[in-house]
């Protein structure tokens, strides 16, 4: 009900009082239009954080949604509300991927568009280029559940705690990050800008862990726990490697060039080599650094150079210091 046609069955008193929180009401509703002005000019002096009068860039509503197709279509039967049997599996399989054709053809081009208006390319054939990597990208699925196939079972060998597969499908946060990756690296490694970051950054706020899309990652990839893992854009990890949350694999420094812009396009993060174990709070950084085959990294461990294959690293202990608590409860 509007505002001015509200009535008050109250004292006289009463009644003036609330007559007087109308009036004020309808004043400070008279300003909108100034702020409203004020903000659309803000837009004018302030641009590059105002998507005016340009390509529409693609939904991040959309995103996610393209998210939970594709992830029905790695785990079939396991999410949504119908029961799959192998004689409903090819409709329902065909189904999900005639949606996720249209909606990610869509995506793919509003993608494209958007960094053709970017960089002031010329771009005529937009939506046909959606189409085209959108059914490549369908085509790869089948290896992408085969390498997801591995990180389950990696996390059912790595974890003691898990007493099934299907719990960790179900409840397991690193291996949703991991799957998102690598359906985003699918996309990233056909070339389509913007789309895998926004799919990583999805999974990144709903579990703590970040792994770039352009990250190039092995079979049987676990992460136990997961929350504040990092993974960078040029990171590359072999096969069966574990972390623990909390592991950084980032850049070491970001070199600049003559006019003071960061130099982009080279190899600033790690090589983690096959069957390495990174503990919890470990941070390695630098596209020259190297973590060989089969070593261990212990927690905290801070690196900035490589470690030749089969080297267990860890923190010295520190030293624990124990006292008396003090009277009355004190903090000493």
């Amino acid at each position: 009900m509007d505002s001015d046609t509200l009535t008050c069955a109250r004292p006289d008193v009463e009644q003036e009082a609330c007559q007087t929180e109308q009036e004020h009401q309808k004043e400070h509703r008279s300003r909108l239009p100034e702020a409203v002005e004020r903000l659309v000019e803000s837009c004018r002096t302030v641009p590059h954080i105002a998507h005016v009068d340009t390509a529409l860039i693609p939904s991040k509503e959309e995103v996610t949604d393209l998210v939970r197709l594709a992830i029905r279509l790695v785990f079939p039967g396991f999410f949504g509300h119908q029961e799959l049997d192998w004689n409903s599996l090819p409709y329902r399989v065909g189904q999900g991927a005639a949606e996720l054709f249209d909606r990610l053809s869509l995506q793919i081009a509003r993608s494209i568009r958007h960094e053709c208006r970017r960089t002031e390319s010329l771009c005529t054939h937009c939506l046909d280029t959606g189409q085209k990597q959108a059914i490549d990208f369908l085509y790869r699925l089948p290896k992408v559940r085969e390498l997801v196939s591995g990180d389950v079972v990696a996390a059912y060998r790595g974890d003691p705690a898990a007493k099934s597969y299907d719990e960790i499908v179900f409840c397991y946060p690193g291996l949703y990050a991991i799957a998102v990756y690598r359906l985003a690296h699918e996309l990233w490694d056909l070339g389509v800008p913007l789309l895998p970051r926004m799919m990583t950054e999805l999974a990144h706020g709903e579990t703590g862990i970040d792994i770039h899309p352009g990250a190039r990652i092995g079979r049987e990839f676990f992460i136990d726990h997961g929350t504040g893992v990092v993974i960078g854009e040029t990171t590359e990890i072999g096969d069966r490697v574990t972390l623990y949350q909390g592991v950084t694999l980032g850049a070491l420094s970001f070199p600049r060039d003559e006019r003071g812009d960061l130099v982009r396009g080279r190899k600033r993060h790690p090589t983690i080599e096959d069957d390495v174990i990174i503990y919890s709070g470990a941070t390695i950084l630098g596209g020259d650094t190297v973590i060989g085959r089969g070593c261990v990294i212990g927690g905290n461990v801070w690196l900035t150079e490589s470690v030749p294959p089969g080297t267990k690293v860890t923190m010295k202990a520190p030293e624990l210091v124990y006292r008396p608590a003090p009277p009355n409860g004190g903090a000493g």
